[in-house]
């Protein structure tokens, strides 16, 4: 068991004390540029400068701690994750890549431990898209891919992103000065709870993501026509219910049994449904993910294929719109290869996993090549929920994997 003085146990700490910066008193939500945000970036900024950092924000709002290396501006490793939280939130969804590099820092700022390089933390202040529906704010201005389009989009008390950063004091005109040139960027690793239950099952703590899944995502309606639920034959029934079951059954069927593929039908509704109506109409989505575009890309086809021959088989029309589409963002094997050497480290089998969920280094990867070191959490993996939990062991686990890991990085092109 670990000690209170550890790393992990830092690491901990620090998310119970960051959980304090809150939208509301009963539940953990961080949204973009409100006042629990703005205290929880000073929090993470104080931090950063008792670690031997020194600490900027930019005109996004990222915090972003830099400790030297062994020659002034020197090319920096980057790491970190986001702050902000979706509503009624877990406590390690982003910010445990940003508190474990600085429990991290902070160690070798005792020891007087400086790199050929410097190390940059970097605490997104954006990534989830709750207060504005647009997500990788943070992340999309240091890559500088940020859409300055969304500065118009309103959050729900008609404020406008512009107008909120101006309140903030944070220049929407100036986010195209947060964009890293690449040459002063030697790689990004990102460290994040699994949100998943795979290394919960595999009983490992750590686990290296070899690719941030592609996703494409539509929302359709089925159109059949209502009908009396006694007297319809069921020979004669165009039931729209029935037809996004069967589609959703497909979906199933489809994505299961390859590695790295899901589909999901994450909604499915009956507008003005009754008992004994025959649904004329349906409204659901589908969401299909995976590691690679081009598994990703023939499931979807299949998918379509079989949603218009369904369709006109039970005679119902479909309204099919496509409302997201993210290519895989692979991870670089040179960087896989350097973490599961750390892991390895510390006697610990080394997991490879893809990542289904989306994560700041997707934004990142326009600029440089990334990584991802994935810890387990517990309930099942269940994440962007109260429940979602890790322990003092893991974390601890974690800070020596990646510590490991940046004492023995060697950049590769």
């Amino acid at each position: 068991m670990n000690q209170a003085g550890s790393k992990g146990a830092t690491i901990m700490r620090w998310a119970d004390e960051l959980a304090g910066h809150s939208e509301a008193q009963d539940m953990l939500t961080r949204t973009y540029l409100t006042a629990a945000h703005a205290g929880a970036a000073e929090q993470l900024g104080q931090w950063m400068r008792e670690a031997g950092m020194s600490v900027r924000r930019d005109a996004a709002g990222n915090v972003i701690g830099r400790y030297e290396g062994q020659t002034a501006d020197a090319p920096a490793l980057l790491t970190g994750s986001h702050f902000d939280t979706v509503r009624d939130a877990g406590k390690y969804d982003g910010n445990l890549g940003i508190l474990l590099p600085i429990a991290c820092i902070a160690e070798w700022n005792r020891q007087g431990k400086r790199f050929p390089f410097a190390i940059e933390v970097i605490g997104f202040a954006e990534e989830e898209g709750v207060r504005f529906k647009a997500t990788l704010l943070g992340s999309r201005a240091i890559a500088g891919t940020f859409d300055t389009s969304v500065l118009d989009k309103i959050d729900d008390q008609g404020k406008s992103m512009r107008q909120v950063m101006h309140a903030a004091g944070f220049n929407p005109e100036q986010l195209a000065r947060a964009a890293y040139p690449r040459e002063n960027v030697l790689a990004f690793v990102e460290v994040h709870i699994e949100q998943g239950p795979v290394l919960l099952d595999a009983n490992l703590p750590l686990g290296v993501v070899t690719a941030i899944s592609g996703a494409t995502r539509f929302q359709v309606q089925a159109t059949g026509l209502a009908g009396h639920a006694g007297t319809v034959p069921m020979t004669l029934r165009r039931d729209a219910a029935m037809t996004a079951a069967e589609i959703g059954l497909y979906i199933e069927k489809r994505c299961s049994g390859i590695a790295g593929l899901v589909g999901t039908v994450g909604q499915l509704n009956v507008p003005n449904g009754a008992a004994n109506v025959v649904p004329g109409k349906a409204v659901f989505t589908i969401d299909i993910r995976a590691e690679t575009d081009e598994v990703r890309e023939a499931a979807v086809a299949d998918v379509l294929n079989a949603m218009q021959e369904i369709a006109a088989r039970r005679s119902v029309s479909l309204d099919i719109n496509k409302t997201h589409e993210a290519r895989s963002v692979p991870c670089a094997g040179w960087l896989q290869r350097q973490l599961g050497a750390a892991i390895g480290n510390t006697d610990m089998a080394v997991c490879h996993l893809p990542s289904g969920a989306g994560h700041d280094a997707m934004a990142l990867a326009a600029i440089t090549d990334v990584a991802m070191l994935f810890v387990r959490c517990g309930n099942g993996g269940i994440s962007h929920h109260p429940d979602e939990i890790m322990t003092v062991d893991d974390a601890d686990i974690a800070a020596q994997a990646f510590g490991d890991f940046v004492e023995h990085f060697t950049h590769q092109h």
